[in-house]
């Protein structure tokens, strides 16, 4: 179960035109912003990445100024691990539960998935906050990550996982940005 002094969150990709390209992009722009607006609130450290953004653009607005005080790590490779900036960032935080929200599900989020979970670490894929240009890419990669052991989860059910009780400090403000 994800622990908030144990977890970092990975927003991988969403950028430009290719953002706008995505199945449910309305709900998977929300989910992230809210799971972004959490983790501050839990002081659960973000990082975020950006997949050629001089090609692909920068991250979609109203994602990045949820982000302003974090510098993105540019990459090329698919899988974030594939970036020396990502785990130097990674390794310093010193997290061993991962939560990865962002685009493509079944290209740059699965393939860091399966790197995370390679290396040890638990992988959360929030599965509302994950998605592809079509329904069936991010279905196939969501079954080919549950069959590697990754833990599948959605926004609301990660949260009150972090929050594990009505009684927590933060509760009433993460339930506000929810409903």
């Amino acid at each position: 179960m994800p622990e908030t002094e144990k977890c970092a969150l990975v927003v991988i990709d969403l950028q430009g035109k290719l953002a706008q390209l995505m199945d449910k992009k309305e709900a998977l722009f929300a989910n992230i912003k809210t799971l972004i607006q959490s983790a501050k609130l839990l002081d659960i450290p973000i990082i975020y990445c950006q997949q050629c953004p001089k090609a692909l653009g920068p991250t979609i607005e109203e994602v990045a100024e949820l982000l302003t005080n974090i510098e993105p790590i540019n990459k090329e490779s698919f899988s974030c691990c594939d970036s020396d900036e990502f785990n130097q960032k990674l390794n310093s935080l010193n997290k061993e539960q991962i939560i990865l929200c962002g685009i493509e599900a079944h290209v740059c989020v699965y393939q860091s998935a399966a790197d995370l979970s390679n290396r040890g670490k638990e992988v959360v894929v929030i599965s509302d906050a994950v998605s592809s240009r079509t329904a069936e890419n991010k279905q196939t990669a969501i079954e080919a990550m549950r069959q590697m052991g990754i833990k599948i989860s959605s926004t609301e059910m990660l949260l009150f996982e972090l929050l594990k009780s009505a009684s927590h400090p933060q509760f009433k403000t993460i339930a506000k940005l929810i409903k």
